[in-house]
């Protein structure tokens, strides 16, 4: 009587493959990823900033760029999503746009952060320039840079940098600033100053001495000509603005 035939198991190397392949048929019968809930928003966040910095940027070169929210945040489903700009809002350099959930079991917000780089033309030094140097016209020269990078407004004309000292250092290419130059003295104490009245439809003329260092764009006090001690404004070499 023959014997029955020999059942055989597969080798432990044939199952795994076996087993690889039907997890490979199920993923590829998967439904595809979902897509990002969040993307309707930050591209109405991304126009919203655009249409600000256009405003802003009078004319000049700009770009927006759109960072990402923090990896670990969990947010609950949201079927609307909406991006909003505060009233007064200045796209420049570093910001955000809140992005906020209006439609959802639960109304959550958070806020995107959004770069904004305005370009325009500012004073840059041609080589490395050392603090106390005494600034000419061949030490600058005018560069395009990133103007909302910057903490202050940079400087565009020569004339308000030349002759002025730098009060730090300042690499090639880096924007020159008003605080980076030691303020301007127009007169010292004891100097004689002519002094300008300007008032609506007048201007008024005379001469006095100067009780204090005239500073450029600083109040300084000033004795004129009857004995009488005023108040004015150095504005100039041996100038002084009194605003009436």
């Amino acid at each position: 009587m023959p014997s029955p035939p020999r059942r055989t198991r597969p080798a432990p190397g044939r199952a795994l493959l076996a087993g690889a392949l039907l997890a490979a048929a199920g993923a590829s019968q998967a439904e595809p990823p979902t897509a990002d809930p969040l993307a309707p928003a930050r591209a109405q966040a991304l126009q919203l900033v655009q249409q600000a910095a256009e405003a802003q940027a009078e004319g000049r070169r700009f770009d927006v760029e759109a960072g990402e929210l923090p990896g670990r945040l969990r947010l609950a489903p949201c079927a609307e999503v909406q991006a909003s700009l505060p009233p007064g809002y200045r796209a420049w350099g570093s910001t955000r746009v809140a992005l906020r959930c209006v439609q959802g079991p639960v109304r959550w917000q958070v806020y995107l952060p959004v770069t904004v780089r305005i370009w325009g033309p500012a004073l840059v030094p041609r080589q490395a320039l050392a603090a106390g140097r005494k600034l000419s016209a061949d030490d600058l020269q005018t560069d395009e840079v990133d103007l909302a990078a910057l903490p202050s407004p940079a400087l565009v004309n020569p004339a308000e940098a030349e002759g002025r000292v730098l009060m730090r250092s300042l690499p090639p290419g880096q924007p020159l600033r008003a605080g980076d130059l030691r303020q301007r003295q127009w007169f010292s104490a004891g100097s004689p100053v002519q002094v300008t009245a300007v008032g609506r439809g007048f201007t008024i003329e005379g001469r006095g001495q100067a009780l204090g260092a005239g500073l450029d764009g600083q109040p300084v006090r000033v004795r004129i000509d009857n004995g009488r001690i005023v108040q004015g404004i150095a504005v100039g070499e041996g100038q002084v603005e009194l605003r009436l």
